[in-house]
């Protein structure tokens, strides 16, 4: 069976099933169509886009986001440093309870803290190295002591690593939590069928339920674009993320649908093997001159036009051109192809051959082939693997890949953007690029509150890791989101997470 041909069988069988948990008289359920499966649904574990899409329905944080990038009380409060930034008290919102009836505590946010810190099953180890100790304070106070200060803490807590699950389930279930999260979000976890749907319905005892207008949510993971946007188009889906940019005229000329765009701290990345296994012995990983000229071998800008419209943002860094962390001083490179071919020459090597994986999506595999053609010109052999993205994860954690394209949907704290990438003990360096001297430089980075001051040590950052190009950086997005009309009170934040409070549908 071809993929689109797969990804059409998914889509029906996604729609039959979501046909039948929408006959059950509730007529004010949101079927979101998503562009991947998610991995496992353990904020512990966890580490795919679609999978924070779920989250931010299923798993309050102790701190959230706001539209325009800063932070804002959700578990939590208040929250206050220390004179000496070595500890963070945090004050927890009162009679909230997880979908399983359990008081969420003081000790119930240590529980969580200790296990995403410390079980070697978790992935927020490094988000949280800098803790020394999560006291329990009184039942809604809880002080998180550090070893040396950690400024991106903050943002970290905004995210996974805030995220409270039930001890009484974590307890139960153990490593296999992810296969019925029990958190304290709007919609509780009801049912998963993988690669075709994920059900949740709202949880009547939610804190904020007075911002909750829907009786559940059915994500389905749809990825080719054109049959995401034709189920929305048809009403078989509410609402689709990720609207391909050469659709927004179909979306927008369509009576029955609105494009809803965003500001985005997403982007997307060629990560590449230089030290993990096997698959890390070919020209592309062993040398930095063969990563540079692949990386001048490719046209940003043209990618950007013939696959986005225009309407994404070309970039060489973690942090969006022109934003406060970015470097000036480290422009995006022009195409140069005889540069590159110099280069090729200069190692020895003028005809290198690596396998480069991408998502089944139409769009990753549109941007695959140009980026083939590019290099080729260059003198590079690119071949192409299309994976399911959690499958494609999954094996360039294992170390078996040799360059992947990625998608990374971005944090408000610059650390939280290149650290999980290019720091030698980051959970998404899958290529095991390591420099002591970079990680010293994040390092002092995270112990300094002054923005400034942390800028000039992130440009120190970019001139270290775009010199080795351990990973290639292509350009940062523009959130797109396709609603049916009869979906009202959505809202894009720049983290491209999907926020059900407030939201209706009229259908």
């Amino acid at each position: 069976m071809s993929r689109r041909s797969r990804g059409f069988g998914i889509f029906v069988m996604s729609a039959v099933c979501a046909a039948f948990v929408t006959t059950s008289a509730q007529a004010r359920d949101l079927r979101i169509g998503i562009r991947a499966d998610p991995d496992i649904l353990d904020p512990a574990q966890g580490g795919s886009v679609a999978g924070r899409l779920v989250f931010a329905s299923l798993c309050d944080k102790l701190i959230d986001t706001t539209p325009e990038g800063t932070f804002r009380p959700q578990l939590a409060t208040a929250w206050d440093w220390s004179e000496d930034n070595r500890s963070l008290t945090l004050k927890l919102r009162p009679d909230v309870k997880f979908h399983d009836g359990t008081a969420l505590d003081a000790a119930a946010v240590k529980t969580n803290l200790d296990r995403y810190r410390s079980d070697p099953i978790s992935r927020r180890q490094t988000e949280l190295k800098s803790i020394a100790s999560v006291e329990v304070v009184d039942p809604l106070t809880v002080r998180i002591d550090l070893a040396q200060p950690d400024a991106p803490l903050v943002a970290a807590l905004a995210d996974r690593a805030g995220m409270i699950m039930s001890p009484k389930a974590l307890a139960d279930a153990g490593e296999d939590i992810g296969l019925n999260p029990v958190c304290a979000g709007p919609f509780k976890f009801v049912e998963r069928v993988s690669q075709d749907f994920i059900r949740l319905e709202k949880f009547d005892e939610y804190w904020n339920s007075g911002e909750i207008f829907l009786d559940g949510v059915t994500f389905l993971p749809i990825p080719d674009d054109s049959i995401r946007l034709l189920s929305l188009r048809s009403g078989d889906l509410d609402m689709i993320e990720r609207v391909a940019p050469t659709d927004i005229k179909a979306v927008e000329d369509d009576a029955g649908l609105t494009l809803v765009r965003g500001p985005s701290v997403a982007y997307d990345l060629i990560s590449i093997n230089v030290a993990n296994g096997e698959k890390a012995q070919n020209p592309l990983g062993q040398d930095a001159r063969v990563r540079r000229a692949f990386e001048l071998s490719i046209d940003r800008n043209v990618l950007n036009q013939v696959v986005y419209n225009g309407l994404f943002v070309p970039s060489n860094q973690h942090e969006v051109p022109g934003s406060q962390y970015y470097d000036a001083t480290h422009p995006v490179p022009d195409r140069d192809v005889e540069a590159a071919k110099a280069l090729l020459a200069d190692a020895g090597i003028p005809n290198p051959s690596f396998t480069l994986n991408v998502a089944n999506s139409s769009t990753s595999q549109q941007i695959g082939e140009i980026v083939q053609a590019m290099a080729a010109e260059a003198g590079f052999d690119v071949k192409l693997e299309a994976l399911e993205s959690s499958t494609m994860a999954s094996r360039a954690d294992a170390g078996d890949y040799q360059a992947s394209l990625v998608i990374w949907s971005g944090r408000p704290d610059p650390d939280a953007n290149v650290a999980p990438w290019a720091s030698c003990d980051g959970f998404l360096n899958w290529g095991k690029y390591c420099d002591p001297a970079l990680d010293a430089i994040l390092k002092q980075a995270r112990e300094i509150t002054d923005p400034t001051m942390r800028s000039d040590l992130y440009q120190k950052a970019v001139a270290i890791y775009t010199t080795a190009n351990p990973h290639i950086v292509m350009y940062h997005y523009t959130s797109l989101f396709g609603l049916r009309n009869d979906v009202t009170g959505f809202v894009a934040y720049p983290d491209s997470l999907i926020r059900l409070q407030g939201v209706k549908n009229a259908a």
